[in-house]
């Protein structure tokens, strides 16, 4: 399943449903074929997709630190990161914030 998020506000977002998954589940969503970010929400559902990558960052650094601590080689990050597979979807919704515009996807 592909999730294609739209907006009025600009470009289509297109990402696996793995990827699109994850990130609904960062925002507190439960993921679905169909569904809608309205407008006056998206503030809050940045925050906490942005929230949610820092705290991928941290965790991941972590790996790093205790790997050079116990004089290992540093972990390598497999595939892309979530902050770049979040980052377009997360521009979407700052754009639909500026022009009081709903994201919807399945639609």
């Amino acid at each position: 399943m592909l999730y294609v998020f739209r907006s009025k506000a600009g470009a289509d977002v297109t990402m696996l449903a793995e990827s699109g998954d994850a990130l609904l589940r960062l925002m507190g969503r439960e993921p679905a074929p169909r569904g809608i970010f309205q407008a006056v929400d998206l503030p809050q559902l940045i925050q906490a997709l942005e929230a949610g990558v820092l705290a991928d960052e941290a965790q991941f650094q972590k790996a790093v630190d205790e790997a050079k601590a116990a004089g290992e080689p540093e972990p390598r990050r497999k595939g892309i990161s979530l902050r770049q597979r979040a980052w377009p979807l997360r521009e979407l919704m700052q754009r639909s914030v500026r022009e009081d515009a709903d994201v919807v996807w399945g639609v």
